[in-house]
């Protein structure tokens, strides 16, 4: 049994660093702006499209990066969690992710 559990241990860790090295990445603004996200929910890049830069529309850019950053946030934390619960079989380890 503690061979299990240390194999185990020691493919979640493998996992992690993995997972920490995938990205996901998000459009808001119909493309205006792409955020890229990685799996240790770090935002990696940031990329506005010079069209979308109007100083009298500076909310709107705003609120477009905050949409975009949130969805990238939402889709890695959906990727390591479909990644880690294929290999604990769903079992809800806690602390784990």
């Amino acid at each position: 049994m503690m061979r299990q559990v240390q194999k185990l241990q020691a493919e979640l860790a493998k996992l992690q660093e993995e997972l920490g090295n995938r990205t996901t990445e998000a459009t808001a603004g119909g493309g205006m702006v792409r955020a890229v996200v990685n799996g240790r929910q770090e935002l990696v890049s940031l990329e506005i499209k010079p069209e979308a830069v109007d100083p009298e529309e500076v909310e709107l850019l705003q609120d477009m990066i905050l949409a975009a950053v949130n969805e990238a946030l939402r889709q890695a934390r959906e990727m390591v969690a479909q990644e880690m619960g294929r290999l604990t079989g769903g079992l809800g380890i806690p602390g784990l992710f």
